[in-house]
């Protein structure tokens, strides 16, 4: 069977950044968990570090106190908007010292977001690098957020009851969290989350740090 030329040329364009963060983690610190570029891909792919918008907007309408957002963008833009009880740690700075305490723990969960999701999968990618596993990515970043929980789209009348139940759910977290209205937290699209992948190394456990 020929090799498909389109999936070999996708692979590898991928593996380029993934191959430039691998690089970029410091040595000393990832020996033991350093992974593979086409690791990191087959990861990627699987999804299992995402954390849907629907997910996130449930967590927080039930101040569900295991949820930790942290936003990788600028401070400029963190200023402008942030999600709620999100604290900022910039790409830039995620190798600091002083955030291994909030990012190398197992007590919350840690969501990134930024804008769209390169970012945000850049810090997860690098966190994952250095073995720290309870760190996920809000999956379509700020901008799906915005057009799935704070702006949601009304289903046509065809529609099936499902993609209405979801639409009630989505408008009603939209208006909780913008602080126009509340939820009905007995809707049947209640979103689940994720489980944690089953073949990780799991570290000594480590309270979470506090504060931003």
């Amino acid at each position: 069977m020929k090799p498909n030329f389109r999936n070999v040329i996708i692979l590898g364009v991928a593996l380029i950044p993934l191959a430039l963060i691998i690089a970029a983690v410091p040595q000393n610190q990832i020996k033991p968990f350093k992974l593979t570029a086409e690791q990191m891909v087959q990861m990627v792919n699987q999804k299992e570090h995402f954390y849907s918008a629907d997910v996130v907007a449930d967590m927080l309408v039930q101040k569900d106190p295991s949820l930790q957002l942290i936003d990788v963008r600028s401070p400029s833009d963190f200023e402008k908007y942030s999600l709620p009880g999100a604290i900022n740690i910039p790409l830039a700075d995620l190798l600091s010292e002083q955030y291994e305490g909030v990012l190398n723990q197992d007590v919350k969960v840690n969501v990134f977001y930024s804008n769209g999701t390169l970012q945000a999968n850049e810090a997860w990618m690098i966190t994952r690098q250095l073995g720290y596993l309870n760190n996920f990515v809000l999956e379509g970043g700020l901008n799906y957020w915005f057009e799935t929980i704070m702006n949601p789209t009304e289903p046509k009348s065809t529609s099936p009851d499902e993609e209405f139940a979801k639409y009630d759910f989505r408008k009603g977290a939209g208006q909780a969290l913008g602080g126009g209205g509340g939820l009905n937290t007995e809707s049947s699209a209640k979103p689940m989350a994720p489980q944690a992948p089953k073949t990780m190394i799991t570290p000594k456990k480590k309270k979470a740090a506090g504060g931003c």
